[in-house]
């Protein structure tokens, strides 16, 4: 219907009646919830609601109500009409996906001021009644005929949903002994502290012990529970922490108040953490209105490599996403256009690692390329471009041509998408946790479960090996 329109005080005859039907949906739950407040787990906690007296998630009453209002408003009387009460009954609950129809029928009038008595009924369809009552409003005297109101769009975006289910799945696993590298401030020492009450890493602090006790106290966070090794200055305790890992006495490490290349000389130095893969940085972006968790690599690490360093680039956030539980992740190689071209390096870049995973040169998961970022995720513009991948629209982890480019788009999902980013080093002898000023705890904690889950992921891997040796 394009227009609404009401009918007048005076069309109105007792036993006139109007009807919507309304099916309820997640989407109609919430967003109620978020207009009027009621957070009540019984609407909103699928778990909770598992273990009250309906057993599963039911609509709030009042969002029958409002359907009643609907109806009032814009059909009976309809535009002009003014409420003055209503007096409901709740018989039934509503659940997800139960259809309602609401229907309003004139049950008196009173010339007095226009006033008009409805009988309001809601029922599903068994037949049941869901809602009973009636409604009083005020009729409108003179003739309203509308073009219907077009509503603006509204999306729902969950931020940190996706870290949520991370960190979920690190219950009951166990925590591991990470190396927190110089934390002399406050903020690494009160990320540390969280992990660790999130039972996700063991702490060892790693540094000039009075400059660490006296971050802490301007915080006050207490740290008798947490052990302490003492290192004069933040070279000291880089060196230290590089050397606990590669004799496995720590499974991790995370970077505190020293600059990231200062902590990456003493990774990088013999005999340092290195493996037969290059070292890359990944950052597992949680954005709202992606349908999955967004991985993208190298954004922060390797400036430009090369297409051999690319290959352990993909191969490392392969591994990661298997330990995530990602069988066969799709691995999209961004570029600025889908075609091959010798003008530009990223396509052939992309052509030769989808060659050497076709070659066996990386395995467990599906590569294409080159692709823009909108083709990898986009279903639609793929076909919009007449691009037939396996990987379009379902990517899960974007690989890009140079650290400019990854730091760039990283930036804009933050800026224009309101995504969280969580950043894990991988490739080496052990993950290292980058400790990002610009994160949430909630994104500093996704960080520290990736890094959990990879470390007990390659140690499952290690023990299947000895025992198949």
């Amino acid at each position: 219907m394009s227009r609404i329109e009401n009918r007048t005080f005076a069309e109105l005859q007792v036993g006139d009646s109007a009807s919507i039907a309304r099916t309820l949906t997640q989407r109609d739950i919430e967003l109620f919830a978020i207009m009027s407040g009621d957070v009540n787990p019984a609407h909103v906690d699928e778990e909770f609601a598992k273990s009250d007296m309906f057993h599963h998630v039911i609509a709030h009453g009042m969002w029958g109500g409002a359907l009643i209002s609907t109806v009032l408003g814009t059909q009976l009387p309809g535009p002009g009409a003014i409420y003055l009460g209503q007096s409901l009954r709740f018989r039934h609950p509503v659940g997800l996906g139960d259809t309602i129809t609401i229907t309003v029928r004139v049950a008196e009038k009173i010339p007095e001021k226009n006033r008009v008595v409805l009988d309001c009924v809601a029922t599903n369809t068994k037949g049941e009644v869901v809602i009973s009552g009636t409604a009083e409003v005020i009729a409108p005297t003179e003739k309203i005929s509308r073009e219907r109101v077009t509503l603006p769009e509204v999306k729902l975006l969950e931020r940190g949903r996706y870290y949520r289910q991370l960190i979920d799945k690190t219950r009951g696993v166990t925590p591991i002994r990470t190396a927190v590298v110089h934390p002399v401030d406050g903020f690494s020492l009160l990320s540390a502290n969280e992990a660790a009450k999130a039972q996700l890493i063991v702490p060892v602090l790693i540094g000039p012990e009075l400059k660490i006790r006296a971050a802490a106290r301007q915080v006050n966070l207490d740290l008798s529970t947490l052990e302490m090794l003492h290192a004069p200055h933040s070279h000291a305790a880089a060196e230290l922490a590089v050397a606990l890992a590669r004799e496995r006495k720590v499974d991790a490490l995370m970077s505190g108040s020293l600059d990231r290349d200062e902590l990456m000389h003493f990774v990088d130095c013999p005999p340092g953490l290195r493996t037969d893969r290059r070292i890359s940085h990944i950052f597992a972006a949680d954005v709202p209105s992606y349908p999955r968790p967004l991985f993208i690599t190298d954004a922060a690490l390797n400036i430009f490599p090369t297409v051999e360093e690319k290959r352990d680039i993909v191969q490392n956030a392969i591994d990661l996403a298997h330990a995530l539980g990602i069988s066969t992740p799709k691995v999209a190689i961004l570029s600025a256009r889908e075609t091959v071209s010798a003008r530009l390096p990223s396509t052939l870049d992309a052509a030769v690692l989808c060659k050497m995973a076709d070659r066996g040169q990386i395995t467990g998961g599906v590569l294409d390329g080159p692709l823009g970022f909108d083709v990898a995720v986009s279903e639609q513009a793929a076909k919009a471009k007449g691009i037939a991948s396996p990987v379009a629209g379902q990517a899960d982890i974007f690989v890009v041509p140079d650290l400019e480019a990854g730091n760039m788009l990283t930036k804009q999902l933050q800026q224009f998408a309101d995504a969280q980013i969580a950043g894990l080093v991988i490739g080496g002898l052990v993950p290292i946790i980058p400790n990002r000023r610009t994160d949430d705890i909630l994104a500093q904690l996704g960080a520290c479960a990736l890094a959990l889950l990879l470390v007990r992921h390659k140690q499952a891997a290690r023990a299947r090996a000895s025992v198949a040796g």
